[in-house]
């Protein structure tokens, strides 16, 4: 049988990767061979269904009444009674159903809320701060149960102890909540150089991949570092664990629809990791949980969404992927042809001439979306032509020349340090095929030689390490656009100051983030003294090579003679002022000085770090501050709070005016004295004057108010003094 007529264009841009004109592809007679169109597909809208969307609200609103009402209020009953009711309807038709948790977000059944819904956003928030990453509801479901899991999730996570992170979760026999431990992640949330581009908060993109990290990594061993808990490899590997867990899926598939969703819009930097990290994740993931998590409850319209958007910003190699998958899931068979259409050109958008990579990548989404609504043809090449076919859709452009010659280069200069270290003799000639070697990236061959070197070969073997740990040679490593670090870490026992001053100077120069921070944790760990390189580069006019810089003297825990941090403790930048701050208060001289320029400093993250080294005593000049920072309205209630304990640390005279202003409630209509409402700011100043005050006339009438409540924790906040 003969094989099918290929139209000239179409072979030619199947073949050779052809430039393509701006334009759709769309399809022709022979199976998966498209030309060129203008018709831009139709997807359909999608939306949460009513019946969850009503649920999901009564939910919220139900949660805010146990919030705010006490126990045995009347409004309770009805709203545990409507949670009850729409969670039935729902059942009727389902065996169960759950919904995950995002930080502003719910997702259910493969559609995450909209987190401008105020109440919807509400709810997400609420039960984020409890470090739930799912919740689940089955059929036979009581509304007494319901009861008890309403007054579990409205209670405080911060002062009653978050769901996620007691020792044992509440237990109902049809609501199962998932918790998530994420303290895990916390180093990698406050990793120097997250926020260089984008503020103190990160961007949209990197607080996505964290969330989607910390839902897979839920149930990951406690000995993973962080650095390989936001592995991409490590996430696909914890994902694949999770089978069948429908809960956890929700999550997954949450967060991977946020993440397409945002590639399509998110500026090329901010985005381009975020790019890498996904496409690696989805290469590493099982082919069949790709296709669970792909077929999203059955839900075509959704699916379809995913597919679409996924095509809008994802890598060519993960759009690849997810088509595959979304193909088996909805029951649909891509012809081969096709496939070996969009393979080719997914290899000539990644690794074609620099003129024709935009014109395939483009022509690649564009046949994606197209094929959300057309594919089906079976491929009627006979099986040998489809061999060729495929062989040629799978393989890289050929070489160029200059390629072929710089790999026979490439082998010529292995050849000679192998036989340097046969005859052990290292010359110029050694020398300038290492440096050639180190240049272009193949600096593991040679310390592979020199792992295990012939016998004989010693004096030339440690020549040649000697000429690796140059800064000559470093500079050369580093210079490239992905150093090997790795190789790095094995020549740096013997790296000389001026071989770490090259180390420090690619730190300061970089502009990649995840370099940087990975050459700040190597230079941590030296036992040299290299605190006045360091300190040299302070002078650098970017504010977060300043920051590193502070960040490392503290980690080396050795400063130069002579050296302050006080020039940085007035930045303009507060990320450099707060690590200059926590610089100084480790120097015993200076750290009155740091408290107090902590304590006028007007970003609540730095003067949240002065009240909190004055928990254990504070020093009366520095009272009138304190007091400034707990009666100032516009602080964060947790920072006002911490200026209390520290009032109530410093047992100073001068604190038990304002602290009586935030225990006192006036008059009752009787004339008597109240209390004021219970508020954590409340709560911790009746602490205080329990603890410094309790004879004091004034105090111990509010003292006395608070031992008679009904309210158990304003008792508790009273309780030394009646032990008294």
């Amino acid at each position: 049988m003969s094989p099918p007529h290929f139209p000239p264009l179409a072979l030619r841009a199947y073949l050779f990767g052809s430039p393509l004109r701006p334009g759709r592809l769309a399809p022709i007679h022979d199976p998966g061979i498209f030309l060129l169109s203008h018709q831009p597909p139709q997807l359909e809208r999608l939306a949460l269904s009513r019946e969850l969307g009503e649920f999901l609200v009564e939910l919220s609103i139900a949660l805010h009444k146990h919030a705010m009402y006490p126990s045995g209020h009347p409004s309770l009953g009805p709203a545990v009674a409507g949670v009850t009711r729409r969670a039935e309807r729902l059942l009727e038709t389902r065996s169960t159903f759950a919904f995950g948790v995002a930080r502003r977000q719910l997702i259910i059944e493969g559609v995450a809320t909209d987190s401008a819904q105020p109440v919807l956003r509400r709810l997400a928030e609420g039960l984020h701060r409890h470090h739930l990453g799912a919740v689940s509801f089955s059929r036979g479901l009581q509304a007494r149960e319901v009861g008890s899991a309403l007054v579990a999730l409205a209670s405080d996570a911060e002062r009653d102890g978050a769901l996620g992170l007691a020792e044992r979760l509440p237990e109902w026999p049809h609501i199962r909540v998932h918790p998530l431990t994420f303290d895990r992640l916390e180093l990698v949330e406050a990793a120097p150089d997250v926020a260089d581009s984008r503020g103190a908060d990160g961007g949209r993109a990197a607080e996505l991949w964290i969330g989607l990290a910390r839902a897979s990594m839920a149930a990951c061993e406690p000995g993973e570092s962080p650095d390989a808990m936001v592995d991409p490899v490590v996430v696909a590997k914890a994902i694949d664990t999770h089978q069948g867990a429908a809960a956890y899926d929700q999550v997954i598939v949450g967060y991977m629809l946020q993440i397409a969703a945002e590639l399509k819009t998110a500026p090329d930097a901010e985005a381009a990791a975020l790019r890498r990290r996904t496409a690696r994740l989805i290469a590493a993931l099982k082919p069949e949980t790709l296709r669970r998590l792909v077929d999203m409850g059955g839900d075509t319209a959704q699916r379809r969404a995913f597919v679409a958007d996924a095509a809008g910003g994802m890598a060519v190699d993960a759009v690849l992927e997810i088509v595959k998958a979304a193909a088996e899931a909805s029951g649909q068979t891509i012809s081969h042809g096709l496939v070996r259409m969009l393979s080719k050109l997914a290899v000539h958008a990644e690794a074609g001439q620099q003129d024709v990579r935009p014109l395939a990548d483009s022509a690649l989404r564009e046949q994606v979306q197209r094929l959300l609504s057309e594919w089906q043809l079976a491929d009627p090449n006979p099986d040998a032509y489809g061999k060729v076919l495929q062989h040629l859709a799978t393989t890289a452009p050929a070489p160029t020349a200059r390629a072929s010659v710089q790999h026979a280069d490439h082998q010529d200069a292995l050849r000679i340090v192998q036989m340097s270290l046969e005859i052990d003799a290292f010359g110029p000639l050694a020398e300038r095929a290492i440096d050639g070697l180190v240049a272009d990236g193949l600096l593991p061959s040679i310390l592979e030689m020199l792992a295990s070197p012939p016998a004989g070969s010693g004096s030339a073997a440690e020549a040649m390490m000697a000429r690796l740990r140059t800064p000559t040679s470093i500079a050369r490593l580093l210079a490239r656009s992905a150093p090997d670090l790795d190789s790095l870490d094995r020549l740096f026992p013997g790296i000389s100051l001026e071989g770490y001053a090259t180390v420090l100077d690619a730190l300061v120069n970089t502009e990649n983030r995840s370099v940087r921070r990975k050459l700040l944790d190597r230079l941590a760990r030296t036992e040299l003294d290299v605190g006045s390189l360091v300190a040299a580069r302070l002078d650098d006019e970017r504010w977060y090579v300043q920051r590193n810089m502070l960040v490392l003297l503290q980690r080396l825990g050795r400063l130069p003679a002579s050296f302050s941090p006080g020039p940085w403790t007035r930045h303009r930048d507060a990320r450099v002022r707060y690590e200059a701050i926590q610089l100084q208060l480790s120097l015993p001289v200076e750290r009155a000085l740091a408290l107090q320029t902590a304590l006028d400093d007007s970003d609540s993250r730095v003067l949240r770090l002065g009240l909190t080294h004055l928990q254990q005593g504070c020093l009366a000049s520095l009272v009138p501050r304190v007091i400034a920072a707990a009666l100032n309205p516009g602080l964060a209630e947790e920072v006002r709070v911490l200026a209390v304990r520290a009032l109530e640390a410093s047992r100073d005279r001068r604190a038990l005016e304002p602290l009586l202003r935030f225990v006192d409630g006036g008059r009752s209509f009787r004339g008597r004295p109240r209390l004021a409402p219970r508020t954590p700011l409340s709560l911790a100043a009746l602490r205080a004057l329990a603890t410094g005050w309790p004879r004091d006339p004034r105090a111990g009438m509010m003292l006395e108010l608070a031992a008679g409540s009904s309210d158990p924790e304003i008792r508790d906040a009273a309780a030394r003094v009646v032990a008294s």
